[in-house]
């Protein structure tokens, strides 16, 4: 019998610490807090084991990535407007070689041009945005599906 993959890491990058206060058209009017409660509601309901994470450091982001190995089965991370430019990030990602997937709040396909970019898409079983909170659910069943293999 295989053993029990059910630790997921949920990773919030910069400026989601201001949920609550950042445009809710786009955000909704949840807090990180709020959010992060519901995030581990789901996990919960799924029997997964969810550790949150948010910091508006780069370098604080990409060194938890170098620490999931040890700590965690899979990776549920929204690293803000990091997603469309940073490169440490996604090789921190690499390097951490779990499964991931990748969640945003807004559509952010349907936003600016720049932020449909992701320079971590190539390396995560899928991308949800675009659904609130409710994404959240949605990449962590994607996650669990993976992480039961």
């Amino acid at each position: 019998m295989s053993p029990v993959r059910n630790r997921v890491a949920v990773l919030h990058g910069v400026n989601l610490n201001m949920l609550g206060r950042r445009d809710p058209a786009q955000y909704g009017t949840l807090t990180l807090l709020d959010l992060e409660r519901r995030v581990t509601d789901f996990g919960r309901e799924l029997e997964l084991e969810v550790h949150c994470f948010q910091t508006n450091s780069e370098a604080e982001f990409v060194k938890h990535l170098h620490e999931l190995p040890a700590r965690a089965d899979g990776i549920l991370l929204n690293p803000g407007a990091w997603t469309h430019y940073s490169w440490a990030i996604h090789d921190a990602l690499e390097i951490a070689a779990l499964p991931a997937v990748e969640v945003h709040l807004s559509n952010i396909d349907e936003r600016e041009p720049w932020r449909s970019i992701s320079v971590i898409r190539d390396l995560v079983l899928a991308c949800v945005s675009g659904q609130g909170v409710e994404g959240y659910r949605e990449a962590l069943v994607r996650l669990s599906k993976e992480l039961d293999g």
